[in-house]
C-alpha cells in the first residue's frame, strides 16, 4: 500500500502511461505503462523475473487488474525492439516525476543544501547461461559489467538511481566514453536547474580519473564539480616523498572527528598537471593499514596511499577528503540494487536486459522515494531488504465496511506505528494535477 500510494502521489503511473502510449495497440485491454509499473512493483517487493508479477495478480484489491505473463513478455519484446526510442520514453517519464518528488520532499530533497552528488560506479552481474554480450570479466567471472549512477541522499537517507548503462562483461573499468554516457544519462534525470553548474558534483573512484572524462565534465557551459579517484602513478609517488612532515594534516573519521593514524596533504603544485583541466587539485591521503592488510608497491613507510582530484576551490583538505571517501555509500546502493533485480539479468537479448535495467531503476526509485516522502529517523535509511521484512511483509487486512475500505494492521507487529505514520504522511501530500 505504501508503494502504491507513492506511485499515485508522485504521478508516476500517469507519466509512464503517457510515455508508453505509442506502444498500446488499439484494442489492447492492458495499458503498457501499467504493465511496466506492475513489474517494477513486483521487483521492488523482491521479484527477480517477469513472472514474479504474479504476486500482484493475487491481490487485485490493492494493485488492480494485472496482465498475464505472455502479455508482459510481449510488451518487453516490443519495447526492446524499439531500442533507444523506448528507453528515452521511460527515462523521460522518470525524470519528469523525479522533479515532482523532490519538490514534494521539501527539506529531504537531495539538493536542499544547494548541492547534489552523483556517484558513478561499475557492478558485475553474473550470468549462468549464454546470454548476449555475457563475457568473461576482469574478476575471472562470466556475465555483464554495467555502469550505474546514484544520487546520494546523504547520511540521513539512502540514494536513488539515475543511470544504468548495460555493457559486456569485458568492458573496461576506466573507459572514458562509457563514463561520459553514464554521466549524461544521470544529468538528464536531474531537475533542469541541476544539469550544469558547480552545484552538481560527480564522484567516482579511480576508474573515472581519465583526461577525456574530466575534460567533458569541465567543458565550458557544463562547469560541473567533480571528485574522482586517481591512480597513484610514479609522479604522484615521487611528489608524496617530497611532502614535508609539517604539511600533513589529520584526516577525519566518518563522524567528522580526527582519525588516528591517517593524514592528508595537497600536491597540486608538484606533478605536471598542464595537460589536465584548469583548476584541478590533487589531494593524497596516507593511513596505517589495519592489521593483516597487504601493502602495495606504491605504499610508503608502511602507510597506504590514495589520491583523488577535485576542482572544488577552498575548504579544509580533511573535509574534501571525507566528502570523497563517502563515495563508499554507492556500494550500499549497489548492494540494494543486487537485492532488487540486479543479482541476475533474466532475459537473453541485450536490448531486453536493458529494458530490465530500466524496470529495476523504477523499482529502486520507488524504494528511495517512499522513505524520502513518508519515513523519518532511522527508518529513512533502511535498505530494500529491511523495508520488505519490516513494512511490506506486515500481515494486514483490507476490510470493506460502511461503504469505506480500511487497512487493518496487527497491533503486535513491531513496526505498525511506522507504517501508520508513513501512510498519514503520504496521504497529507497534495494530489497531482
Amino acid at each position: 500500500m505504501l508503494l502504491v500510494e507513492t506511485v499515485r502521489k508522485s504521478a508516476l503511473d500517469t507519466a509512464i502511461s503517457a510515455a508508453l502510449a505509442p506502444w498500446r495497440k488499439p484494442r489492447a485491454v492492458h495499458d503498457p505503462g501499467k504493465i511496466l509499473l506492475d513489474v517494477a512493483l513486483a521487483v521492488a517487493l523482491g521479484g527477480d523475473c517477469l513472472a514474479d508479477v504474479g504476486m500482484l495478480r493475487a491481490e487485485p484489491a490493492v494493485f488492480g487488474p494485472v496482465a498475464s505473463d505472455p502479455t508482459v513478455s510481449r510488451l518487453v519484446d516490443a519495447l526492446a525492439a524499439s531500442g533507444p526510442k523506448a528507453l528515452a520514453a521511460i527515462r523521460g517519464a522518470r525524470s519528469e516525476v523525479r522533479t515532482r518528488v523532490w519538490e514534494l520532499a521539501g527539506a529531504s530533497d537531495p539538493s536542499a543544501d544547494g548541492q547534489v552528488i552523483v556517484d558513478i560506479d561499475g557492478v558485475l552481474v553474473l550470468a549462468h547461461s549464454e546470454k548476449q554480450d555475457a563475457t568473461a570479466t576482469w574478476k575471472k567471472t562470466f556475465g555483464h559489467h554495467p555502469l550505474v549512477a546514484f544520487v546520494d541522499h546523504g547520511p540521513a537517507g539512502s540514494g536513488e538511481p539515475v543511470a544504468a548503462l548495460l555493457r559486456p562483461g569485458n568492458a573496461g573499468s576506466n573507459t572514458a566514453s562509457d563514463h561520459i554516457e553514464t554521466a549524461r544519462l544521470a544529468l538528464a534525470q536531474l531537475p533542469k536547474r541541476l544539469r550544469r553548474g558547480r552545484q552538481t558534483l560527480i564522484r567516482t573512484d579511480s576508474a573515472g580519473g581519465t583526461h577525456a572524462f574530466l575534460d567533458w565534465l569541465t567543458r565550458p557551459g557544463r562547469w560541473l564539480s567533480y571528485s574522482v579517484g586517481m591512480t597513484t602513478t610514479d609522479a604522484i609517488h615521487q611528489a608524496v616523498l617530497k611532502i614535508p612532515k609539517k604539511a600533513w594534516t589529520p584526516a577525519y573519521d566518518a563522524d567528522g572527528t580526527e582519525r588516528p593514524g591517517a593524514w592528508v596533504a595537497e600536491i597540486t603544485d608538484m606533478p605536471d598537471l598542464s595537460t589536465w583541466p584548469t583548476g584541478m587539485r590533487l589531494i593524497v591521503r596516507k593511513e596505517r593499514p589495519h592489521p593483516g592488510a597487504q601493502l602495495r608497491f606504491t605504499d610508503i613507510d608502511g602507510n597506504r596511499l590514495t589520491c583523488f582530484a577535485t576542482n572544488t576551490k577552498g575548504g579544509q583538505l580533511a573535509d574534501l577528503e571525507l566528502r570523497h571517501r563517502r563515495r563508499a555509500r554507492c556500494e550500499d546502493r549497489i548492494r540494494g540494487a543486487r537485492a532488487t533485480g540486479l543479482r541476475n539479468l533474466p532475459l537473453h537479448d541485450t536490448a531486453q536486459n536493458q529494458i530490465w535495467l530500466e524496470i529495476v531503476s523504477i523499482a529502486l526509485d520507488l524504494l528511495a522515494w517512499m522513505p524520502m516522502l513518508a519515513l523519518t529517523g532511522e527508518a529513512r535509511r533502511w535498505e530494500p531488504k529491511k523495508l520488505r521484512l519490516r513494512l511490506f511483509s506486515a500481515p494486514a487486512k483490507l476490510v470493506n465496511t460502511g461503504r469505506r475500505r480500511w487497512l487493518r494492521l496487527p497491533a503486535r507487529w513491531p513496526w505498525t506505528a511506522v507504517i501508520s505514520h508513513a501512510t498519514v504522511r503520504l496521504h497529507a501530500l497534495p494530489n497531482p494535477g
